[in-house]
């Protein structure tokens, strides 16, 4: 900064004495189309392209208007009445509350205006009270010119965020920096067209590179004189709050920069800066290494010094002559130039009232009193930096420096878990274990069988010694603290830095992590290390001060010993303070965040690897004991066919029994004088008979289960050594095949109404109503109907009453006829087509229902299983709101069921690539489904269809989600499956209540009503039937 009171005579003349600046601002002034090189400073940025700067010789020029004025300004005239636009005023800077000349850009209100410092650029929204009236000697041109990049424009759409990073961008180049600008043209509002360059580098093309610009067509000299001009107070409104870089925190702050060292209004000045006031300012090297641009990976700080170097020498040489001849003018107009400033001065003093006097004398008695406060400010400000630096130290570098990563890798490594050796041999031997296993259940020879069990039990002697190897070897591990170590360390890591980027090599990046970390360590030692040794060198200035100031010491020390240096340790101690202070608080570059968050997610990636490892461990280690103890007690224990057999000799004796009282009881019947009482004591007996009979079938089922979990367990040889027991057929039949059942031991009648296309007949089991269904079978057959009956039952047996299908009781063959037995529960006028034609669902009802048709359909779906026989009566609605999907017919494929046009109204239900002869598939059950949804959801409207039998589903009024899921099952069903379905909006009922319908509740009632007579008629029926007084046709 320039100081202030060592000249204070030659400050006053040169504050009044303005002709000489004004004669060089008109000197400077140039002509459209010239090609002329200015050195100058920049001073402030509106755009990524446009920027304020002062010439490099005008650097006197402006320490002489700010010392005008400091002391004009005080005491000048408020503005009264209007604004004049073209008139030069004081105003105020908020910042650092001193005066700077201005101009009035826009008349914001009464009381405030937007002003353009025109010295240095910026503008600024200030109050009326702000702005006062100064000399007409201050009254010419501005020092700071517009300048903009040749060649450049802001691309068109820019956004807010990209407009503000381009001018920061900009200003980090050029602010504060020696800049040469090569003038191309000027336009007429005078913004000076030119090309600026760094030293080598060329600021527009920088830009450019960055995306703040892009390069546009030069105009011509014609259209530049033409160009329209924008509306200062548009162009400047946006600047007035943006984000300003803290040029005033660089340790290394050019001489031109905006004066901040203001004393009660008045500009300070130095006077050993006076003599290089007109001389470029270079740039330090902390300047240059923490510049706060980039110059790309090909610009180097040699390259830069060295081209510095080499224009500085040439310009050296070209100017050398020309400096010498003009040396002896120049001293002599200097020498002319000196003795007017000191006659003037002189004058000026002579001149000076009493007042203008005291004013003077007040101003030297306060700048006294703020020199006497200088250096403890100073050391208060330095040891505000040093505790906020202690701060940083505690909190920041470890994070900025990945420790925490470092800390992690090296626990992952030094303590980390591998796969224990007695786990292989473990898995080797029970894949040996396994593979004699399915041989013994593929075996069909009783010889060979015995053969390959021997050959398992060995095996499974070594696979009981691997496994109590394995559990010793476990129990000594420390499973769940390294479990725990590692999910505290997962979570510790997510918590700073979140989410986990996709897998990279692991190898590469923790390697390019350490060479990174060793860079950024050395960088910051180097830092810290230079502050220490700063704060070294003033705490021992500091201990060594005290022997001066202490009269006790007899030691005699001087001032040169003790407090000469004081200002270089305290300008070196506050340099090295700031520069860690900015590289500890800069923000990470896109490049160490990628390098931290590579390595945070291969850190991760080998934490769930290690957690995958120990989870598989402790899985294995839980089977191994599992299989311990199962093993122990299946060779302590041989399995026993015993309670089978009593089961199937009490099964065999019930059956004879209740035989021997069903002809009892035809007997009596059948005999003219038969006794009623007697008859009656008969059926109650031949009901429990029935009943145990039943009971014991179930016990049957419960002694085959056990079994089978032994075949799939431990003894697959069961089938193969006991084929009495028909242990096989059962596991074929995935359980739902007995073979203690018989045709004659249930008390049926025949459903004619339900006997179209196969036998039905109906009977009682535990006081609950079941259904026969007899299919027609040969050898052929007969297996095909229970393989498709068992993956039908097994897929019911998932999920029970959850699958949303009809449950399968037993299937039995009957021993006198070519017939297969399907008991199944009876749900008397529950299908869709009797609930519709009697007293038909209303919507929410029907999605109801509909939404377990769906389920139904994806149970069956998910076992890979195509029902292809959907239909309105073989779809059921309990209690009008449970739906569940029937079964189909077992004797036929898949083909041959979809084969029948099954019909819903005037609709078909068959596909229609099935109609163009493709094979059957999820898909098509869907259109089923639809049409069915369509049907219920319209009830009795008749359907319009295009030419391929389609309906069209926008000629109803339809809610919305109801017609958006029966387009996509009607026509887009491609892309959608059961479960889809299932979560359809239509099918998200709402949590409250439904509103109650007095009028429905009575139908119902009276429909239920009618329900239970028909089944009262129904038994009085069937005891008709039984007495002999009915006659089937």
């Amino acid at each position: 900064m320039w100081g202030w009171g060592h000249f204070p005579r030659d400050s006053v003349a040169e504050r009044v004495s303005f002709s000489g600046i004004a004669q060089m601002d008109e000197d400077t002034h140039y002509n459209k189309g010239t090609d002329k090189v200015e050195d100058v400073v920049g001073s402030h940025v509106e755009d990524a392209v446009t920027f304020w700067a002062q010439n490099i010789s005008r650097n006197k020029d402006i320490m002489k208007i700010g010392c005008s004025l400091s002391e004009v300004c005080p005491n000048a005239n408020s503005v009264f009445g209007n604004f004049d636009l073209k008139k030069i005023y004081g105003g105020l800077f908020s910042e650092d509350k001193c005066w700077y000349r201005c101009k009035i850009l826009k008349i914001i209100s009464d009381e405030k205006c937007l002003v353009r410092y025109i010295d240095y650029g910026n503008t600024e929204i200030l109050n009326r009270s702000d702005i006062v009236e100064i000399p007409l000697d201050l009254q010419f041109s501005s020092v700071a010119k517009k300048y903009r990049l040749w060649g450049l424009q802001i691309p068109s759409g820019q956004e807010v965020t990209q407009f503000d990073q381009g001018r920061t961008f900009l200003g980090s180049l050029i602010f504060e920096k020696e800049i040469k600008m090569r003038i191309k043209t000027t336009n007429q509002d005078g913004t000076v067209i030119a090309q600026a360059e760094y030293g080598t580098v060329d600021i527009g093309e920088e830009v450019a590179k960055k995306g703040f610009a892009e390069k546009c067509k030069l105009p011509s000299s014609t259209n530049i004189s033409e160009e329209k001009k924008t509306d200062p107070g548009q162009l400047v409104l946006r600047n007035l709050k943006g984000p300003t870089p803290l040029w005033g925190q660089r340790s290394n702050q050019s001489t031109f920069s905006r004066p901040k060292g203001r004393l009660n209004g008045r500009q300070t000045l130095d006077l050993k800066d006076e003599n290089d006031a007109g001389n470029h300012v270079p740039f330090s090297k902390e300047c240059l290494a923490i510049g706060d641009f980039n110059l790309g990976s090909n610009v180097s700080l040699a390259k830069i010094k060295q081209d510095q170097k080499l224009i500085e020498e040439n310009e050296k040489l070209k100017t050398e002559k020309e400096v010498l001849l003009k040396s002896y003018k120049a001293l002599e107009s200097k020498v002319e130039q000196t003795a007017q400033e000191l006659q003037s001065l002189w004058k000026a003093l002579n001149t000076f009232s009493k007042q203008e006097k005291a004013t003077v004398m007040d101003l030297t008695k306060h700048l006294k009193s703020t020199l006497k406060t200088h250096v403890g400010t100073r050391m208060k400000n330095l040891a505000a930096k040093i505790e906020r630096l202690k701060e940083i130290r505690r909190v920041n570098i470890s994070v900025r420096l990945g420790n925490d990563l470092s800390d992690a890798i090296q626990v992952l490594d030094e303590e980390r878990f591998t796969t224990p050796v007695s786990l292989n041999e473990l898995e080797i031997i029970w894949a040996e274990y396994n593979l004699a296993q399915e041989k013994i259940k593929s075996c069909q020879n009783v010889n060979e069988g015995n053969i390959l069990i021997a050959r398992r039990n060995e095996v499974q002697q070594k696979l009981c010694t691997a496994v109590e190897v394995f559990i010793l070897e476990v129990d000594e591990l420390p499973l769940n603290k390294r479990l725990e170590t590692l999910q505290d360390l997962s979570t510790s890591l997510e918590a700073v830095y979140g989410q986990a980027s996709e897998e990279t090599n692991s190898e590469e990046v923790l390697k390019k992590f350490y060479n990174w970390k060793c860079d950024k360590k050395e960088e910051f030692t180097s830092v810290r290390s230079e502050t220490e040794v700063s704060l070294q060198r003033l705490v021992a200035w500091f201990q060594s001060t005290l022997k001066a100031f202490d009269l006790s010491v007899e030691e005699s020390l001087t001032s040169e010993d003790t407090i000469d240096n004081i200002d270089e340790i305290l300008e070196k101690t506050e340099s090295s303070v700031c520069k860690e202070l900015e590289i500890s608080l800069i923000e990470q570059g896109d490049a160490d965040k990628e390098i931290i968050l590579n390595t945070y997610s291969q850190v991760l990636q080998k934490i769930h690897s290690e957690e995958r490892l120990i989870a598989t461990v402790q899985s294995k280690y839980k089977n191994s004991i599992e299989f311990k103890k199962q093993i122990i007690e299946c060779l302590n224990k041989s399995p026993s066919l015993d309670h089978l057999l009593s089961i199937k000799k009490t099964l065999k004796s019930l059956k004879a029994r209740l035989r021997w009282k069903l002809v009892e009881k035809n007997n009596l019947e059948e005999s003219d004088d038969h006794d009623g009482s007697e008859i009656e004591k008969i059926k109650q007996e031949i009901t429990q008979l029935r009943n145990s009979v039943f009971q014991e079938i179930y016990r049957e089922r419960e002694e085959y289960e056990k079994l089978n979990n032994l075949v799939q367990k431990w003894l697959p040889e069961l089938p193969l050594l006991h084929p009495e027991i028909g242990l096989l057929k059962y596991m074929n039949s995935g359980g739902l095949l007995t073979m203690s059942l018989e045709r004659d031991l249930l008390d049926a009648e025949p459903m004619k109404e339900l006997s179209s296309k196969r036998p039905l007949v109906c009977s009682e089991v535990n006081g609950k109503i079941i259904l026969l269904k007899g299919y027609s079978v040969d050898v052929d057959t007969e297996a095909s109907v229970i393989q498709r009956a068992a993956a039908y039952h097994r897929a019911w047996r998932e999920a029970k009453e959850e699958s949303g299908l009809l449950p399968l009781i037993f299937l039995f063959l009957c021993k006198s006829d070519p017939m297969a037995y399907l008991m199944v529960p009876y749900y008397p006028r529950a299908n869709l087509g009797s609930i519709q034609a009697s007293m038909p669902l209303t919507l929410e009802e029907a999605l109801k229902v509909m939404k377990g048709v769906a389920q139904g359909l994806h149970t069956l779906h998910k076992a890979d299983i195509i029902h292809g026989s959907l239909h309105q009566n073989n779809v059921f609605a309990l209690n009008r709101e449970q739906g569940i999907v029937g079964d189909f017919d077992f004797t036929k494929s898949v083909s041959q069921r979809t084969s029948v046009n099954m019909m819903v109204g005037d609709l078909s239900l068959i596909a229609p690539e099935v109609k163009m002869g493709k094979p059957a598939s999820p898909s098509s059950d869907l259109y089923a489904y639809g049409c069915i949804l369509l049907w219920l959801s319209v009830q009795n409207q008749e359907f319009e269809t295009n030419e391929d039998g389609i309906p069209k589903v926008d000629q109803f009024r339809l809610g919305d989600n109801v017609k958006s899921l029966l387009c996509s099952l009607i026509y887009c069903r491609s892309s959608m499956t059961a479960e889809q379905v299932l979560n359809a909006e239509c099918f998200l009922l709402p949590k409250g209540k439904s509103t109650p319908n007095p009028e429905k509740d009575i139908k119902y009632t009276q429909h239920k009503e009618e329900e239970e007579l028909k089944l009262e008629n129904l038994d009085k029926y069937k005891e008709k039937t039984r007495s002999g007084e009915a006659n089937f046709d």
